[in-house]
């Protein structure tokens, strides 16, 4: 080994070091042909190392990245399948912590391998993309020589276990649950239990139960601090829950125990990943996560799998040697807290202070939140930040799920001074946690799943916002935004007060980019409820429609009411209504804007697609079975707010079945309306020919018919119409795209050149 690989491996654990000379020694063979494609895909993305599209070199927060020399040329769009283009490295950071050396490491690494930018997740993760993967072995050494590890960000694991960043500083917690995040993440991290799950695993944890902390519900589990009193003693503990997920279909955590003492939350964690593995589904991923086997087999039955498991599990010190630790752990102030200096009348300060600064439970002290637009951070940014930590916080520095980056522990005496240096190296951006403060995935700048342009329309709605956000009514200012590229949810946008992910439709024959509407999520409560989604605007209207939306509630709501309270209670032909009044999209020839994505120049897509009066009848005639799809679909969600989750449940079935119909009548005009007969022309026609896959779903879509349909002991009940609503509109959504395939297949074969004469046979 080199000499200076040899220094970095002597700084990390053992077992680190020889992962990385492993993974090291996987590439060679890979380039040699000697390794397996999907076991290699899977071997990198335990390693933290996803594909990732290249979008021509701009960024969609309106600036340029700076210039790298690729592996290959045909990335663009994502069409590159090469196992080694540039791609994405995440790297776990549990809890969020990072210290003043860790920042240093991320920005050397992000500026040597990367594109000189960190991104921070709403996993509280830090991504850097454009890796050529040949550089990972290396980028991942210099990590691990300060603590820092990316085994398992991704993949078919245990990915960063998150939790509330102000935990051990909130005016409202329980306890302090770092100790017990971090314990979870250590003991977890390579366990051979949670080596054979057939998806992803995310685990949370919050120091208290009303406020957002660590989002819960949301998690595949979940801990939530309590205190029991037990044989006259206090007993710390948590309220655990399992089986929540955002992803394509919204499921609430269910409660598995409503106390366990701190000593049993890994055994009991331990039992959970193995249950989950044995029963869990392998083989289809749309239904791999655990929240579907907790839905199949009922939190009761589940429950009692766990408890028996939980028996013969053999006994590991690991479970209770962390907790004569847990004392210990607390954060170290660097200075002595002091009461805030006046700074004056500076606006731009008060401005800051006002959303930006916490008052910590102990007294003189303030958590500051850096606010990182679209979750952004140079590596000189991320330096000089280190420095300002060096100088205010010492290690007290976390990342959070909202994107940004929280200073602990500062003397309030310093704010002032604070708002200065982040001011000179422009991170004194006002606006954290309100409306200003938009989340977005990276979308279609470098995800290979992205529909639409996430950070766009982030970049864009922000802008707007911040340029009136002195004059907002308050209620307006403590709204939340939450932008998807695809209906992944990677934003949160379920969460959201006003939550969008993006979808496209086809419009004269050409693709344009839009984004379908949630409303009214609850981010309190530990992500308390899910939004509904009511509808579809072009990409281009979203603004309008924030702007619309808000003004209806300013004008309609009652006294002290909230934004999900008012969605809630509201009219929603109303709230369609007025989605529909923004869903025009003008002819091509009219405004050629609506067929761009924001900050992006270029066309939306192909070439025009012409069409024949054969092919223009059948167009209109799907055109017109997808609308009424959509309209069934949203009679599904009239009648779900109703409290009618049978009539729910049926009218969004019908409303897939519409969807399916109007893809075989493509084909097959006397279908009829029997479902069987629907359902089975459309696996015959569209499923098992492979027309029905498209290369964000797959056929995974497709599923959730024929799941609803094959149910003939159907539930009737709040969560099974709450699952199905969504997979309805995604059943419909993947329809749309579907039928987009068809015709721009179509206008390929047409545009194709007729094939020369033969020439006549000598005679």
């Amino acid at each position: 080994m080199n000499t200076w690989k040899q220094v970095l491996s002597d700084r990390m654990p053992a077992a680190w070091a020889e992962e990385i000379d492993v993974f090291e020694t996987q590439i060679a063979l890979k380039k040699q042909g000697k390794v397996d494609d999907k076991l290699f895909a899977e071997t990198r993305l335990r390693r933290g190392i996803y594909g990732q599209r290249y979008d021509n070199g701009q960024r969609h927060d309106g600036k340029a990245q700076r210039t790298l020399t690729f592996p290959s040329a045909g990335l663009l769009k994502g069409t590159d399948t090469r196992w080694d283009a540039p791609g994405m490295q995440r790297i776990k950071l549990p809890w969020g912590g990072m210290t003043p050396e860790q920042m240093d490491a991320l920005a050397d690494v992000a500026e040597e391998y990367s594109d000189a930018i960190c991104h921070v997740t709403t996993r509280q993760d830090i991504q850097l993309h454009f890796v050529h993967i040949e550089d990972t072995p290396d980028l991942m050494r210099r990590l691990a020589a300060v603590g820092i590890t990316t085994r398992e960000a991704c993949g078919n694991s245990v990915r960063n276990v998150t939790a509330c960043p102000i935990a051990g500083v909130c005016r409202d917690q329980t306890f302090d649950i770092t100790p017990y995040a971090d314990a979870c993440f250590r003991f977890l991290l390579g366990h051979p239990d949670v080596q054979d799950f057939g998806r992803k695993f995310k685990i949370a944890f919050s120091g208290c139960r009303e406020n957002a902390c660590g989002l819960v519900t949301m998690h595949d589990m979940g801990f939530i601090a309590a205190i029991r009193e037990i044989d006259g003693a206090m007993k710390r503990g948590f309220e655990v829950r399992v089986g929540g997920g955002l992803g394509a279909v919204p499921y609430e955590a269910k409660v598995l125990e409503e106390f366990v003492p701190e000593e049993e939350i890994l055994p009991l964690t331990q039992a959970v990943s193995r249950v989950y593995a044995r029963l869990g589904e392998k083989r289809n991923r749309a239904r791999a996560r655990i929240k579907f086997l907790v839905d199949r087999l009922g939190i009761e039955e589940f429950r009692r799998l766990v408890r028996e498991e939980r028996k013969v599990i053999p006994h590991d010190d690991r479970w209770t040697d962390y907790i004569q630790d847990v004392p210990r752990f607390v954060d170290e102030p660097l200075k002595a807290g002091k009461a805030a200096a006046s700074a004056g009348a500076d606006p731009a300060y008060q401005a800051w202070r006002s959303t930006n600064v916490y008052r910590q439970r102990q007294e003189g002290y303030a958590a500051v939140t850096v606010t990182l637009p679209l979750g952004d951070i140079t590596c000189w940014q991320m330096r000089e930040l280190a420095e300002i930590a060096r100088r205010y916080v010492g290690d007290n520095v976390r990342t959070t799920v909202e994107q940004n980056i929280l200073l602990r522990w500062m003397a309030e005496a310093d704010l002032p001074a604070l708002f200065a240096e982040l001011l000179r190296i422009g991170l004194a951006e006002p606006g954290a946690g309100t409306v200003v403060d938009v989340t977005a995935c990276p979308g279609t700048d470098t995800c290979k799943l992205g529909i639409a342009s996430s950070r766009g329309l982030a970049g864009e709605l922000r802008q707007r916002l911040a340029a009136r956000f002195a004059t907002m009514d308050q209620s307006v200012k403590d709204l939340r935004i939450k932008v998807s590229g695809c209906f992944n949810s990677c934003s949160q946008h379920h969460l959201a007060d006003l939550g969008f992910y993006g979808v496209s439709r086809k419009t004269g024959g050409r693709t344009v980019p839009h984004f379908r509407v949630v409303l009214g999520g609850q981010w309190q409560n530990n992500a308390g409820s899910y939004g509904i989604a009511i509808g579809v605007v072009p990409s281009k209207r979203v603004p309008d429609l924030v702007d619309e939306l808000t003004a209806k509630y300013l004008a309609e709501r009652n006294k002290g009411e909230s934004f999900r309270t008012f969605i809630e209670r509201s009219d929603k032909k109303e709230l369609k209504a007025v989605l529909d009044k923004l869903a025009v999209v003008p002819p091509y020839e009219l405004d050629r804007s609506y067929y761009s994505d924001w900050r992006d120049p270029r066309e939306f897509t192909l070439d025009d697609i012409g069409t024949g009066e054969c092919a223009g009848e059948v167009v209109s005639m799907i055109d017109f079975d997808l609308q009424a799809a959509e309209r069934q679909y949203f009679e599904a969600q009239l009648h779900f707010n109703d409290g009618d989750f049978r009539k729910a449940d049926e009218t969004a079935y019908r409303a897939m079945l519409q969807a399916a119909k109007g893809l075989v009548r493509t084909q097959f005009q006397d279908i009829g309306d029997q479902p069987d007969r629907i359902v089975a022309e459309f696996r015959g026609r569209f499923v098992e020919t492979g027309l029905f896959r498209d290369k964000y779903a797959g056929t995974k879509f497709a599923e959730y018919l024929f799941h609803r349909h094959e149910d003939r002991q159907r539930r009737f009940d709040r969560d099974h119409a709450r699952h199905l609503l969504e997979e309805s509109q995604l059943f419909i959504e993947a329809a749309h795209a579907c039928h987009a395939g068809m015709l721009e297949r179509a206008a390929a074969a047409k545009a194709k050149p007729a094939r020369e004469p033969a020439a006549p046979a000598p005679a």
